[in-house]
């Protein structure tokens, strides 16, 4: 499991979006960005269908996600 501590442009709060983490500022959760580009859809897409969420926030996120992968 990917520790999402270390990204700022992600939060966890217990009281919303059942705890899962989400784009900061947001209850959008973090896993909804992955499952969209795995069904194909772009960051486009994405920021389009979710405007709470900045471009720049996906890119932290992805930047966060390809770092953790590479330590592993």
């Amino acid at each position: 499991m990917m520790d999402w501590s270390e990204c700022s442009a992600v939060e966890r709060d217990p009281q919303r979006v059942s705890g899962a983490w989400v784009f900061r500022g947001t209850r959008v959760p973090v896993a909804a960005l992955f499952e969209n580009l795995e069904d194909g859809a772009s960051v486009s897409d994405f920021l389009e269908w979710f405007p709470g969420v900045t471009e720049g926030q996906v890119r932290a996120v992805l930047d966060h996600a390809a770092r953790s992968a590479a330590a592993v």
